[in-house]
């Protein structure tokens, strides 16, 4: 079977067959293989604790690895560490065990049961075991093999499926869509709206900020990083240039032979690899250049270290015939014009402490060992030095808050059915993606407008949008015809029902989760 696998491993018909048993054991697995702290046990560590069963490291591993397989089967290669990561596997993984374990509980006490037929109808109804139409035992059987799973562990797994999918149907089945649901579904969909607004920006109100010199500080204390100076230092270095060594070395015919080979992939021509005989030229002139910046490097390192103890930059440069150079001090994000776009040095000055030697620095113009002859911490300047940069920032916080409070005050007063000066959006339909004219995209505006009625025509608090608050009222709701409501009434009902049955499922999953006592082990889904 594995061999066919591996012949076949583009087949879709092949991929198809291992998201079929993947989805069949996902969250489910616990139930044959561990059964909790209820199980053989013998792990060391938990993935979770659900009320006091544990849900072990291997049945967490089992589950993070069969959904990974699958997305794998899915998307046909493997899975990037960012992808992964993006669909949060290890989270989805340990979630489905958390709420499959719970839900099994709940079942129990719901008189939820599976009989061996069921689970036999099941499986025989699958078109991944079926050959002509019918069910092949024979195939069944190959294919669980060939997966590794025994018939006896697949049919649990099965059994224990069965029973989450008769737990999820229940309360499916208890959902209903009311007569008043679908005409408040009918109205958001057909209806039309003109809604009148007042709206607020922090660049509106800002010039009625006015600040004490206690908020300054305030603010000052509580955004330090915000203000702090850079760390500066000022160095001396010494920069040698491998290339004046390079005319002073020679090359031996095995050297040259020895660098085209381990550097092959540089000399690749229309049709394939270059012999050594036609770019014996630039084989030389380039090993001849890496000899040379090996050993500056390894000098440079030697005469370091031999002195490093002394302090002595200009003893080190005299042992290597070298300048000392200096730079006036700077910081990091300002480097002087002579260290531009040389991070490794700038990255190894920040590193050393004042009258500390360091390096060798290996950059594409030499090799660098460095001096900070000295250094100035990051500071945050007292407030009288940076008053004007504080008094901004400060003022353009309380401008955002200012804004917002007045469109509360604004939302409070449309409520009271206030007169104000207001602005109109103009009439607009429902939009699924929340786009409003006049004010943007705000689906969560959107939802509440179509909620308003001439009963309750404004929206209790205000929306951001953008960078500007919302106070909104219904100014006009043009109704669509109630007798095409009353045609279409059961259809709307019936097309409402499985988002609604899934919200409900979702709700009692999450209700079953807020009375457990669950203890999840961290380190499995942090971001590493």
């Amino acid at each position: 079977m594995l061999d066919l696998i591996r012949q076949k491993k583009q087949s879709i018909i092949i991929k198809f067959v291992f998201v079929i048993i993947v989805l069949s054991f996902v969250g489910t697995m616990f139930l044959v293989w561990g059964k909790g702290s209820d199980g053989m046990g013998g792990s060391v560590g938990y993935a979770a604790k659900v009320n006091g069963s544990k849900i072990t490291m291997e049945e967490y591993q089992d589950s993070y690895q069969r959904i990974r397989n699958m997305y794998q089967q899915i998307y046909g290669q493997t899975i990037p560490a960012e992808m992964e990561k993006m669909l949060g596997l290890k989270k989805v993984a340990l979630d489905s065990l958390i709420d499959n374990f719970l839900i099994m509980k709940e079942a129990k006490s719901m008189g939820i049961k599976v009989s061996k037929d069921e689970v036999a109808a099941s499986i025989e109804g699958m078109s991944t075991f079926q050959k002509d139409g019918k069910f092949d035992f024979n195939l069944y059987q190959q294919l669980l093999k060939g997966s590794r799973i025994t018939i006896k562990d697949f049919e649990e797994g099965q059994k224990g499926e069965l029973v989450l999918k008769k737990a999820r149907q229940a309360i499916k089945d208890k959902v209903t869509v009311s007569d008043d649901d679908a005409l408040a579904q009918y109205k958001k969909e057909n209806d039309k709206l003109d809604l009148e607004y007042v709206a607020y920006a922090p660049s509106d109100v800002i010039g009625e900020v006015k600040l004490t010199e206690a908020e300054l500080n305030d603010y000052l204390q509580k955004n330090q990083g915000a203000f702090k100076t850079p760390e500066k230092v000022a160095l001396s270095y010494i920069l040698l240039d491998p290339a004046s060594l390079a005319a002073k070395l020679t090359l031996t015919e095995d050297e040259i032979q020895t660098f085209y080979q381990k550097n092959i992939d540089r000399w690749q021509g229309k049709d394939g690899i270059l012999p050594l005989k036609d770019v014996k030229d630039q084989v030389k002139a380039e090993a001849l250049k890496h000899k040379a910046s090996k050993q500056a490097f390894e000098l440079a390192a030697d005469t370091l270290y031999k002195n490093i103890k002394s302090g002595d930059l200009n003893l080190i440069a005299g042992q290597l015939k070298a300048k000392v150079q200096e730079t006036p001090i700077f910081a990091a994000n300002a480097p002087p014009q002579v260290l531009a776009g040389e991070a490794a040095v700038l990255n190894k000055a920040l590193e050393l402490k004042q009258g500390e030697l360091g390096g060798p620095v290996e950059t594409a113009k030499g090799i660098y060992i460095l001096k900070a002859k000295e250094r100035k911490p990051a500071i945050v300047p007292p407030l009288a030095e940076i008053k004007a940069a504080v008094e901004l920032k400060t003022k353009e916080a309380k401008a955002v808050e200012l804004a917002k409070k007045k469109a509360e005050d604004a939302a409070k007063q449309l409520a009271a059915k206030a007169v104000l000066k207001t602005q109109l959006t103009g009439t607009f339909a429902y939009s699924a993606k929340g786009d409003l004219p006049v004010i943007g995209n705000a689906p969560d505006l959107m939802e509440a407008a179509f909620a308003l009625t001439t009963a309750a025509p404004a929206a209790a608090t205000p929306f951001k949008v953008g960078n500007r608050w919302y106070a909104v009222r219904l100014k006009n709701r043009i109704e669509a015809p109630k007798a095409e409501f009353d045609k279409n009434k059961e259809q709307i009902k019936q097309k409402m029902l499985p988002k609604k049955q899934e919200d409900e499922l979702v709700k009692w999953v999450k209700d079953l989760r807020s009375k457990a006592k669950i203890d999840i082990n961290q380190s499995l889904i942090a971001d590493k």
